[in-house]
């Protein structure tokens, strides 16, 4: 929480809305957080986008709630008029709640290299190691326990949780986000067969991040076999995701959590990737493509729009039935163009 409240008038110009009030001294009304509909009390905004939710807005005691101007008839308490409502409840709640600074220093249980370079204001946490010819920008914070390997890169103001690995040679912008337990820069799974055995493929490129990426907790992103993997500016990453290697995830793209990127992959700008989505490997996917919870994406994808694939949840019983019954489509198929032509002729 901030240690003084806003004003709502403030309040309203810094995240892009217009205050439409009850009274004049609405304006001045002090907000101190957000809260839901249900549960907001007189010095906290909430937030309206489901229609779901019409009788929490007519009921709540809000100072104020951010909605679509066509939503303000159903408000009985002052609006903070908005065309993308959640945005302003995402730049709320980012001004309430702002990121907890971190003293500048270097732990005692933590290991840095001599040969290593650290920017003004760096915090690095307690059993960190930082090995040599690590460079790190201004104000980077270290987490407990994380890993940078020799030759890492770090730019301005980034921020890695505890328990991060950066192997080596990683490459990041600034104002990185890498949640707890990302490994970034392990080997690709690169391997070639010898009459039925394994022989590992040195993996020799990196990865490199653009500025303001954030990488959820336990995803993992593969180094290049040649060249590198690259994940471009803006890009979020949600927890538990695989991306392999050679990989491009173009500029602001989001992919929820579960998803698995096989090797050299290239995804385009602005995309979204829902969770537990499996992707091929040595594909293309456009700019500005969604791709629904679930699906299999299985060749290119060189027309922008929504895709989707799967079998929505059925019963056991007629699972297995409709699977039985797909066996036998192609032959259905084919009687049934037989049948057309018997029928033209």
């Amino acid at each position: 929480m901030l240690n003084k409240p806003i004003r709502l008038a403030e309040l309203a110009c810094q995240i892009g809305a217009t205050l439409v009030g009850l009274t004049p001294q609405d304006a001045d009304k002090p907000v101190v957080g957000v809260a839901t509909l249900v549960h907001a009390g007189g010095d906290e905004v909430s937030f309206y986008t489901n229609r779901a939710y019409r009788e929490a807005l007519a009921d709540t005691q809000a100072a104020a709630v951010i909605l679509k101007a066509e939503d303000h008839e159903h408000c009985r308490v002052p609006a903070l008029l908005m065309d993308n409502p959640y945005l302003g409840y995402a730049r709320a709640a980012a001004l309430f709640n702002p990121p907890t600074p971190k003293e500048p220093g270097i732990h005692p249980s933590a290991w840095v290299s001599p040969a290593a370079q650290l920017g003004v204001g760096v915090s690095v946490g307690p059993q960190a190691v930082i090995e040599a010819g690590v460079v790190l920008g201004r104000n980077v914070v270290v987490g407990p326990a994380t890993v940078l390997e020799a030759n890492v890169q770090v730019g301005d103001d980034s921020y890695l949780h505890a328990r991060v690995t950066l192997c080596r040679e990683s490459r990041l912008g600034c104002r990185v986000v890498v949640h707890p337990g990302a490994v970034i820069g392990a080997d690709g799974f690169g391997l070639a067969n010898d009459r039925g055995t394994w022989v590992k493929i040195p993996q020799l490129g990196g990865v490199v991040l653009g500025d303001e990426v954030e990488v959820g907790a336990n995803t993992t992103i593969d180094r290049g076999a040649l060249g590198d993997t690259v994940i471009e500016t803006g890009v979020k990453l949600d927890n538990l995701i695989q991306i392999a290697h050679n990989v491009h995830i173009g500029a602001h793209t989001a992919i929820a959590g579960c998803v698995g990127i096989a090797g050299s992959t290239r995804i385009g700008a602005r995309c979204m990737i829902a969770g537990g989505v499996g992707i091929v490997g040595h594909i293309e996917i456009v700019d500005d493509v969604q791709i629904t919870g679930g699906s299999i994406v299985l060749q290119s994808i060189l027309t922008p729009g929504v895709y989707s694939s799967g079998s929505p949840l059925q019963t056991n019983r007629q699972w297995h039935r409709n699977y039985l019954r797909s066996k036998e489509l192609d032959k259905l198929a084919r009687r049934l163009t037989q049948l057309e032509m018997r029928m033209r002729t």
